[in-house]
């Protein structure tokens, strides 16, 4: 595999990513909460767009892979500018966004960000509020309580090491909750959800849903889906639903509309 380039930033940590060169749209793959650019979602849709000749970057936040940085010490607010410097520095031209879990979250917040850029999104699990909705409301008095007095809790986790929840990712988050109001985006929003997610709840789905102000909004549901959405047959779903939206984002740039 190709060495990583980085991307330099004064007073912040360098960025890991991967820059796939092609055709507009510029897809941007967006991981989750301890996830990284060579998960497997990242990597088929690398493949994907590669045989399709499409534009495609795929990164790692501040504290997580190969980029600097502690994952302690990492916000939403941090992460999302994260994205947005690989947007601004390394992209060109009309993009789609693909969030999986915490960077669907990311996603929204950078298409709310640079709504003149993004012509389309796809959420794949998306976990927009969650360390507010799904982390906080769900912790027990005992584990709140630690976090305010110690200032970070390890949660246990079946996908590896136990993650580091701190109170300053519970309380800076809640600047960039998204699902108490309206969601200006007017792109078309591909969601993906499955039934059988143990960490997101569908009904985030639907709340998501109910809340973007787009006309065109599409929820799809797998019953056998679970969190990370990366079977064979989850992937070629992803991946149909991406060539779908490229080609809605192509047909109204031929028509001359506008879907932001």
């Amino acid at each position: 595999m190709p060495a990583s380039s980085v991307l330099s930033r004064a007073g912040l940590p360098d960025l890991a990513y991967h820059m796939l060169d092609g055709d507009s749209p510029t897809v941007v793959f967006m991981g989750g909460f301890m996830s990284d650019m060579a998960g497997t979602k990242a990597l088929a849709l690398e493949d994907h767009c590669r045989d399709k000749g499409r534009a495609y970057v795929r990164f790692d936040y501040r504290g997580h892979g190969e980029s600097e940085g502690n994952f302690s010490d990492g916000t939403i607010g941090g992460w999302t500018t994260d994205a947005l410097d690989i947007i601004d520095h390394e992209t060109d031209g009309p993009l789609i966004l693909i969030g999986s879990s915490m960077g669907g979250w990311i996603a929204l917040l950078s298409a709310l960000a640079r709504p003149d850029r993004v012509a389309g999104l796809i959420g794949i699990a998306a976990a927009p509020d969650f360390t507010e909705d799904l982390l906080w409301a769900g912790f027990p008095d005992d584990v709140q309580r630690e976090i305010m007095e110690k200032g970070v809790y390890h949660q246990p986790s079946e996908y590896g090491a136990p993650y580091p929840i701190t109170k300053t990712l519970i309380e800076e988050g809640r600047d960039h909750l998204l699902l108490r109001d309206q969601i200006s985006l007017h792109c078309p929003v591909r969601l993906l959800q499955g039934l059988k997610d143990d960490d997101v709840p569908y009904s985030t789905a639907m709340r998501l849903m109910d809340r973007l102000e787009s006309d065109d909004v599409i929820v799809t549901l797998l019953k056998r889906g679970d969190h990370r959405l990366s079977e064979p047959a989850d992937l070629d779903r992803l991946t149909l639903t991406l060539e779908e939206l490229c080609r809605r984002v192509e047909e109204t740039a031929q028509t001359g509309e506008t879907s932001v």
